[in-house]
């Protein structure tokens, strides 16, 4: 038996040596395809069918009045101007650099082209109605969008900007495609959590589930922000697959940081995933911390109000940062500063005005009847932001401004002068007109859509620009994910009527995109 094997292996490698290199590449190709097509099938276990929660409000929010309908107009055709220029230059790369018109990406998407634009802008596409554009947004999504990549991605980012934006999507337009996809990609984000604390690394290798943290993070720490900002997501993919694996992750955490000794209450922005110690005291809730305290108000939100744990958390962090980081400058502003070993650093990040809104859509449900102070709280840091954003040559705000002496929400530092196309104060700016219907919040609004379109307009899209206290300025020659997922999508609710994505049944994620309340 032997040798008739040896005999026949012969021959078939007589048979395989006759052909050209191209028929055996050809065939080798043929079976590599097949192995493929096998794991896909096992890979894709078909979902149970899940009752669709009551959708209100995707398609409405037809202004009556002429002048508000003009600027939402407006606001749509710049999000045409910056998806065409995306599909053109860019189409498949993560994002587009609008003047060299070519693609771009950062380390956060790993190296490989993941169409991080096309997934972020879907659900904006869906609500402004340009349904042409979101059909081929998923058409590339159905055929391309591939998670099996040798890539070392942030899980943070990827949760928020992918698995947000296919879940939202899905929510809004009911294709089945995008659920696949985002389930796919949450079970490559999975090994990240297995850690000695269930505390996830910052970054995960697609294809080997291997993880590790930043460098520059404190003593190999995980952020406060990135493992904090995975709730809503979690909770929802749990809801879809009926596998409670995503919803045990994200209580798990929240579980261990319950438990932990706060400094004065505060939550700092380094835990270390190996031993389950805080790094470095630093509060903020400006980056490396913001999203966290946002999820907790919005756990609560999207449980139909019934996760009380998440609200009490959300009170008694937020009562700690008004104690300890919020305080009026010399000229009447309220400011949020930044907790850095033992004292208050009176700067605040552009990124930390999302917290006006925050407050705003905390009020309801606040503590001994402090829906008025909260609200008043979400105004005055609505009006900071906004004067940081008017005391600029170009009306856009910088990446970050002091409160010192006879400077403030002016930046110092020439490497906090930029405008990368945040939508932080628009977007307090718009829970504030929803909750206040204020017009003065629709003007401002007004002003920093004027503004963009004015500096950051190129014909082959936007960029963020250098300075935004230079009256010439130079671009940075990026169109950010995030402009067309939230920036532009916040414009666009703020001068549409309240009844397109009603905030009783829709939480938004930190990356603007819309999840159903849970009921």
């Amino acid at each position: 038996k032997i040798r008739a094997d040896h005999e026949k292996a012969l021959e078939e490698a007589k048979e395989k040596l006759k052909k050209s290199r191209d028929e055996i590449q050809a065939e080798i190709q043929t079976e590599k395809n097949k192995v493929v097509q096998e794991l896909k099938k096992k890979d894709s276990k078909p979902l149970p069918p899940v009752p669709l929660p009551n959708l209100i409000g995707v398609n409405s929010g037809e202004p009556s009045d002429p002048d508000v309908r003009e600027r939402r107009n407006k606001i749509k055709e710049m999000m045409k101007h910056a998806w065409d220029n995306y599909r053109q230059y860019g189409w498949g790369h993560n994002e587009l650099k609008p003047i060299a018109r070519k693609g771009h990406s950062t380390n956060i998407f790993g190296n490989s082209q993941m169409g991080a634009t096309i997934v972020d802008a879907l659900d904006t596409l869906y609500i402004m109605g340009l349904h042409d554009e979101f059909r081929e947004g998923q058409e590339w999504i159905d055929k391309n969008l591939d998670f099996s990549v040798n890539s070392e991605v942030s899980v943070f980012e990827v949760n928020i900007r992918f698995i947000g934006g296919l879940l939202a999507a899905y929510y809004l337009s009911g294709q089945e495609v995008f659920k696949i996809k985002a389930v796919q990609l949450a079970g490559k984000l999975l090994p990240a959590f297995n850690t000695p604390t269930g505390i996830p690394w910052a970054m995960v290798n697609l294809k080997s589930g291997v993880g590790r943290n930043w460098g520059w993070a404190s003593a190999g720490s995980s952020i406060l922000a990135e493992f904090g900002t995975l709730h809503m997501e979690f909770v929802h993919l749990s809801y879809l697959t009926g596998d409670p694996v995503y919803y045990n992750k994200v209580m798990h955490i929240r579980k261990l940081l319950q438990k932990m000794d706060r400094p004065n209450g505060l939550y700092p922005n380094y835990l270390n995933p190996r031993t389950g110690r805080w790094g470095q005291h630093h509060t903020s809730v400006g980056g490396l911390g913001d999203s966290f305290y946002e999820y907790l108000l919005k756990a609560w939100l999207m449980s139909d109000k019934m996760d009380t744990e998440a609200r009490k958390m959300y009170d008694d962090a937020i009562e700690a940062i008004e104690k300890h980081l919020i305080r009026k400058s010399n000229g009447g502003l309220t400011f949020i500063g930044e907790w850095k070993n033992g004292h208050l650093e009176r700067k605040m990040g552009h990124l930390t005005c999302f917290a006006g809104g925050m407050f705003a859509l905390g009020a309801d449900g606040s503590r001994e009847d402090k829906a008025g102070h909260y609200l008043q709280l979400g105004a005055e840091i609505a009006h900071t932001c906004h004067e940081s954003y008017d005391r600029t040559t170009l009306k856009l705000g910088p990446e970050a401004f002091k409160f010192d002496g006879g400077v403030e929400a002016v930046a110092v530092r020439q490497n906090e002068k930029y405008y990368i196309l945040r939508p932080e104060v628009i977007e307090t700016y718009w829970y504030m007109w929803r909750f206040t219907h204020d017009p003065k919040y629709r003007q401002w609004g007004w002003e920093a859509a004027q503004a963009i379109d004015k500096y950051c307009r190129v014909s082959g899209g936007f960029s963020g620009v250098k300075d935004v206290y230079s009256s010439s300025p130079t671009y940075d020659d990026v169109q950010q994910s995030f402009f067309l997922a939230e920036t532009l999508k916040y414009l666009y609710l703020l001068f549409s009527n309240d009844d397109l994505l009603p905030l009783d049944n829709w939480v938004f994620n930190t990356e603007a995109h819309p999840l159903p309340v849970l009921h």
